[in-house]
C-alpha cells in the first residue's frame, strides 16, 4: 500500500470515531488506565504525544492490550522519533508543524502522517510531497472555523483532508466536524495531565462519555 493510500485509510477510519483524544502520558501505568478507559466508554482512539519519555513504551503495550484501540503518535518533531512511533506499534503519526524532512522518512517508511499547517502555502508544500491528510494546528489560535473553512476552499477539489487541534473544546467541537472536510478533531480537552496525576478517573470517565455523546450527533 502506498503513502497516500495508508494517509487515506487513516483519514477513513479517524473519520469513524471523530474526536480523537490528545494525551500527555508520564508514566506506563496511568497511560495504560487511560487507554483502557477510552476502550471501555467507546472512544476508541488516542494520539499519544512524544512530549513525555513514557510515549513510546505506553504505545508499545497499550497496542498489545487493547488491539480495538487506533493508536497514533503525537509531537513527532524528528526522523528518530517517527521511527520510533512506528516500530512501538503507532498506526499514525501527526506533528505540530510541517517539516518536509519527517514527511520525505515517513513516505520512505509507508507510515501514515499527518504534518501540521495553519497556511496556504505549507498546505501546498505538504500536497506536494504526497499529504492529503493534515493537521490544522493550533487550530483556534489560527482563526478558528472561519480560518480553517477559508483555507479549505481552493483545496477542497484536491482532495484534502483536516483533523484540527489545539484550543478545539467542547463548546467548539460540533462546529469542526460539521465540515465535510473535517475527519476528526484532537480532543485536548480529554485526559488532562493534571486530572490523570490527581487519579480523578471518574471525572476523566465522564468527559470521555460526554465526548462520545457529542460525535455520536454525526
Amino acid at each position: 500500500m502506498s503513502f497516500q493510500d495508508l494517509c487515506s485509510e487513516a483519514s477513513a477510519k479517524l473519520a469513524e470515531i471523530k474526536i480523537v483524544p490528545v494525551l500527555v502520558l508520564n508514566d506506563l501505568d496511568s497511560g495504560l488506565k487511560m487507554c483502557e478507559l477510552l476502550a471501555e466508554c467507546g472512544l476508541p482512539a488516542a494520539e499519544i504525544t512524544f512530549r513525555t519519555a513514557a510515549a513510546e513504551s505506553i504505545i508499545k503495550e497499550a497496542a498489545k492490550r487493547f488491539p480495538e484501540l487506533y493508536l497514533g503518535a503525537g509531537t513527532i518533531l524528528n526522523t528518530a522519533d517517527l521511527k520510533r512511533a512506528f516500530d512501538a506499534g503507532a498506526k499514525f503519526a501527526v506533528a505540530p508543524g510541517f517539516n518536509p524532512t519527517v514527511v520525505r522518512s515517513a513516505v520512505e517508511q509507508n507510515f501514515a502522517f499527518a504534518p501540521g499547517v495553519c497556511t496556504p502555502s505549507e498546505i501546498e508544500q505538504a500536497m506536494e510531497l504526497g499529504c492529503r491528510f493534515l493537521k490544522f494546528f493550533p487550530a483556534e489560535a489560527a482563526g478558528g472555523v472561519a480560518m480553517l473553512k477559508s483555507l479549505i476552499a481552493p483545496y477542497k477539489h484536491l482532495g484534502v483532508r483536516f483533523m484540527p487541534t489545539g484550543g478545539v473544546s467542547t463548546s467548539n467541537v460540533e462546529n469542526y466536524l460539521a465540515i465535510k472536510e473535517v475527519v476528526a478533531v484532537g480532543g485536548t480537552w480529554l485526559g488532562k495531565a493534571d486530572a490523570i496525576a490527581a487519579g480523578d478517573w471518574e471525572g476523566i470517565r465522564k468527559t470521555v462519555k460526554d465526548a462520545v455523546a457529542l460525535k455520536n450527533k454525526f
